[in-house]
């Protein structure tokens, strides 16, 4: 079988992933390509009876019908328009991107348990010789500093990140609201959690966790209004992308010191070096790094792996994409 793998050239040279390629060249005729555009991916297309990939180029309808009729498709990640392509000609298709989930949710964890607890500022601090010391215990306890057991938080996008957030949040014995309209109330019920309105959850919550994904409905969803509605000293905190969010509203809202936003993910990446959130101190800033542990590649290649042996095997695959996950895909 001629496999065709197309990903960023460091996957093929990393000590931890390039094992697992040797072991398909072993078994299949593999070709090694890091395209980034349609007329580059074209020509080993046509050739390819399998491909892995991450999720470009997408493989739209013009770029199939020129191929040959595939045996298996797996992507670390899949658009709309891509899984919408590749279903209706009936090409198995399966999507490892919830690989990056537990260290997503790993990372809302720890961005939360900073926020509220002023851990980056503490140790700002410590580096330059600029801290403070306890003088006057309690008084001097600043009261926005709080713990996160028994503090409300509210997950939008309850899909695999926010579900892990939620276990991850169960020992600290949260009051748990969550946002999903794609989720039904039997999965959410799971967690102790309650489901509520959009508004309601950013009105009635310390903790404010974007874990969506970006599609049609979901563009600015956080716009300035309901920026404006989230709680005095509350804390926004970003895993999702940036498109859900109105970063200027954010910015301008930040401005004022009254909350604080602890942000993963920007309109411009890298962030630009004179962007307003550098500046700000109850901003908390992290360059895209929330699912970039080694272990969650891993993940990603040895779940498409597995489909793909299962998809040759006759088997039904582990990861698949449906039709009925198309809307919650990113658009």
């Amino acid at each position: 079988m001629n496999l065709l793998i197309n990903l960023p050239s460091g996957f093929f040279s990393h000590a931890n992933l390039a094992p697992r390629f040797a072991k398909l060249k072993e078994r299949f005729d593999v070709r090694e390509r890091s395209h980034n555009t349609a007329e580059e991916i074209a020509e080993d297309l046509k050739w390819a009876d399998a491909v892995i990939m991450w999720s470009w180029p997408v493989l739209d309808d013009e770029l199939l019908d020129a191929s040959g009729e595939f045996k298996y498709i797996g992507q670390i990640d899949v658009s709309q328009k891509g899984a919408t392509c590749t279903l209706k000609r009936n090409i198995p298709l399966s999507c490892s991107r919830s690989g990056f989930s537990p260290a997503v949710a790993e990372m809302a964890l720890g961005l939360i348990l900073n926020g509220l607890r002023r851990i980056s500022d503490y140790h700002g601090a410590m580096r330059s010789s600029s801290e403070s010391w306890v003088e006057a215990f309690p008084d001097d306890i600043d009261v926005r500093e709080r713990q996160l057991s028994g503090a409300s938080v509210g997950i939008i996008g309850f899909g695999k990140v926010g579900q892990r957030l939620g276990e991850l949040l169960a020992p600290f014995g949260v009051s748990l609201n969550v946002y999903d309209p794609y989720v039904p109330e039997a999965v959410v019920s799971k967690f102790e959690a309650q489901s509520v309105s959009l508004d309601e959850l950013v009105e009635g919550s310390e903790v404010v966790v974007l874990c969506a994904a970006s599609n049609d409905g979901t563009d600015k969803l956080i716009n300035a209004d309901r920026i404006g509605k989230l709680q005095k000293d509350s804390l926004f905190v970003n895993v999702a992308r940036a498109s859900l969010v109105d970063y200027a509203a954010l910015a301008e809202r930040l401005e004022k010191g009254d909350m604080q936003a602890a942000l993963d993910v920007f309109e411009v990446e890298p962030l630009e070096a004179d962007s307003k959130l550098r500046s700000l101190p109850n901003a908390y800033l992290t360059p895209h790094r929330a699912g970039g542990v080694i272990a969650s590649v891993e993940r990603n290649i040895d779940w498409l792996i597995e489909d793909m042996d299962r998809v040759l095997a006759g088997e039904s695959q582990k990861y698949p994409i449906v039709e009925a996950m198309i809307p919650s895909l990113d658009a």
